[in-house]
């Protein structure tokens, strides 16, 4: 079968879209726990499994490298970066520091469409709770995307792209810990949504901060009680 390559698209362009595109399958191979932690990248079989040549696979795990979701081991080759209760716990921390420092300045500069992505956004994450909490245990995935979403819609009125980046990719490092241990936290993340909702809405900067605290180290220690670690 051909491919139609729109008018503007180099062979350069191409090359660059089937890398972007491996590069999002492997990282989020990762961050789902598809790629397990501790498994040695293989270059040979990640090219048949994501259908990149060898010097491309390179800079992807070597992009990785700079997210910590892969170690390099010089010539040894590449691995997925390990689990530990150490790594989650400073993980958790980089969060909140990150996601309080954006949440002061977005809640200070927020306006009506603003307030109108953060009803949106809890709205889409509670309804997916709410199924959670009803026993449809195999929406956990989607629940994780809703999640992401919401916080970030907390904070995307920040006014810093670059805030916003490094905040996703220790948000995904966070949120691979949650894919390991493999179970929604219950009500109680539901009600701390419910609260960070409330505040971001009256704009209680510190109320939000204390919470998203509490929510954060609630998190932790949900994934260290269920013993994947």
């Amino acid at each position: 079968m051909s491919v139609i390559r729109p008018l503007n698209e180099s062979a350069d362009e191409i090359t660059d879209t089937v890398g972007e595109q491996a590069f999002r399958r492997i990282r989020g191979d990762i961050i789902s726990g598809a790629l397990k932690p501790g498994l040695k990248l293989k270059l040979e079989r990640l090219k048949s499994q994501y259908g990149v040549s060898v010097s491309t696979l390179r800079e992807i795990l070597n992009r990785l490298t700079t997210e910590d979701f892969v170690i390099a081991e010089g010539q040894r080759g590449f691995e997925v970066s390990p689990a530990s209760v150490d790594n989650l716990r400073e993980v958790g921390d980089l969060r909140l520091v990150l996601e309080n420092h954006a949440l002061a300045l977005s809640f200070a500069a927020g306006d009506l469409d603003w307030e109108a992505n953060v009803v949106a956004a809890h709205h889409r994450l509670s309804t997916i709770e709410k199924a959670l909490l009803a026993g449809e245990a195999d929406r956990t995935a989607e629940w994780i995307r809703y999640d992401f979403a919401f916080h970030h819609a907390l904070i995307a009125a920040c006014g810093s792209r670059s805030l916003l980046a490094i905040h996703q990719s220790i948000f995904d490092r966070f949120i691979r810990y949650h894919m390991l241990a493999q179970s929604f936290r219950g009500g109680g993340v539901t009600e701390d949504h419910q609260e960070l909702f409330r505040l971001a809405l009256a704009r209680d900067v510190e109320g939000a901060q204390t919470k998203l605290a509490a929510h954060i180290h609630s998190g932790i220690d949900h994934i260290l009680s269920s013993g994947k670690l």
